[in-house]
């Protein structure tokens, strides 16, 4: 790749990071176009007096034909442009190699497959010798976690967890299984937009790299992000498509006609069998939009004429999960365990993880042989896998069965911080109706 720096002004920067010019090294004289002509304007400028336009002090050539700023052949050339324009890139502006049956817009963007990096090597396997001892809640831990529960809800009385008296604690102990994948894909589509007289890295300072050939920093592992930036030497100057070179389209408001109808009386010049004081009888009044001008400055190049087309290169970086929570035989909502955390009892993190084959649990094996699997189908033939990690959260669980005032309840103690799930509560309000 050619070392010449990329534009600044040419990164989209509003809440997204953008490229870095001293990855391109220092750019030479830049390419200074000329302000292109339109073919059919038989070489006439594209403005006589574009400070007029500009600057909205412009005579009112609807009003008076013989004041307009404009040349008949430009004239006649912007009432063929209708209020929108023209809605793609003209067809002579030329793909480049690697970059052929790229779109525009939100969903243009062409996606580049990854480099093949080829087999991966050290892998390691998991330690076989490992503690997997589990504690268990004591009745005084479960006692307290049904106090704070019934303190923490609205009208809960809190007899039932001080009078209770045991039946049983049993523990429904499982785990969960959470791998992440670190993924970067990088897509790329056209874009232009007004030419403010920048610096066009043009193919001029060399052949535009392959999307993947950019270099990029990485940022923090295991953190989305995103980056958008211009593909080096992609760029180039051309007259507007919209309003093709001439700075100004038809007044939507008014469709070129310069009068609009007067809202008072509704286009008929009176208003209570008098004449309309608004629209002085006639109607319709000056447009709004245009005051009459007919043109109002084009969107497409912001009345410049001239747009900088260029590629557009999008880099993401996404943390893509796979969790799996293994069954534990219980009426216990296993969805509750999203809200909860659980003691890390495994961790590895790698280029690329081999799936675990030596937990005591099989469920937790397949779970990470399918977990591997799903996440190699989606992610390695569109996207660059840099990294990643999985985990074995134990999740502690336990069904307290208890007796208060001779009738059975049960609760369930579950996670790390002791939450409480009790369907059956007993004296669940205390409020009295007067």
């Amino acid at each position: 790749m050619s070392s010449h720096s990329v534009p600044a002004a040419m990164a989209e920067s509003d809440g997204i990071r953008t490229g870095n010019p001293s990855n391109y090294g220092t750019m030479g004289q830049p390419f200074q176009p000329n302000y292109l002509t339109h073919p059919d304007l038989d070489r006439a400028p594209l403005l006589a007096d574009s400070s007029d336009f500009v600057g909205g002090n412009m005579p009112s050539a609807a009003m008076n034909p013989a004041m307009t700023p404009y040349p008949p052949a430009v004239t006649a050339a912007a009432h063929a442009i209708g209020p929108e324009g023209p809605t793609a890139p003209p067809p002579e502006w030329a793909d480049f190699p690697g970059y052929e049956n790229m779109g525009t817009g939100d969903d243009g963007g062409k996606v580049s497959p990854p480099p093949n990096l080829g087999p991966i090597s050290g892998d390691v396997p998991m330690p076989a010798e490992t503690n997997w001892t589990i504690p268990f809640i004591s009745e005084d831990t479960a006692r307290k976690a049904l106090l704070d529960y019934a303190k923490n809800k609205c009208c809960y009385r809190t007899a039932p967890a001080v009078e209770m008296d045991f039946h049983e604690l049993q523990p429904y102990n499982t785990y969960r299984y959470r791998l992440e994948t670190f993924a970067e894909s990088r897509s790329c589509k056209w874009v232009s937009k007004p030419y403010n007289g920048e610096t066009v890295d043009s193919t001029g300072y060399g052949p535009p790299p392959m999307p993947w050939h950019i270099p990029i920093p990485v940022p923090a592992m295991f953190i989305d992000d995103k980056l958008v930036m211009p593909v080096p030497h992609t760029s180039s100057v051309k007259p507007c498509p919209k309003c093709l070179g001439i700075c100004r389209t038809l007044c939507k408001q008014c469709h070129g006609a310069g009068r609009e109808r007067c809202w008072v009386c509704s286009g008929t010049g009176r208003r209570m069998n008098d004449p309309c004081n608004r629209c002085g009888a006639l109607g319709s009044r000056s447009c709004s939009v245009c005051h009459g001008l007919m043109y109002e400055k084009c969107t497409g190049c912001l009345g410049r004429g001239q747009i900088l087309h260029y590629i557009q290169l999008t880099v993401i970086w996404k943390n893509n999960i796979y969790e799996h929570v293994m069954d534990h035989n219980s009426d216990f909502p296993t969805e509750l365990f999203n809200k909860v955390n659980g003691e890390k009892v495994f961790t590895d993190e790698q280029l690329r993880l081999p799936p675990l084959v030596n937990f005591p649990v099989p469920a937790i094996n397949q779970a990470s042989q399918n977990g591997l699997q799903q996440h190699q189908t989606q992610f390695a033939s569109l996207c660059k896998i840099l990294r990643q990690r999985h985990t074995i959260e134990w999740l502690a669980l336990t069904k307290v069965e208890y007796v208060w005032r001779g009738k059975p309840y049960h609760y369930f103690v579950y996670g790390k911080e002791n939450k409480v799930y009790a369907d059956d509560y007993p004296q669940k309000c205390c409020c009295v109706v007067m």
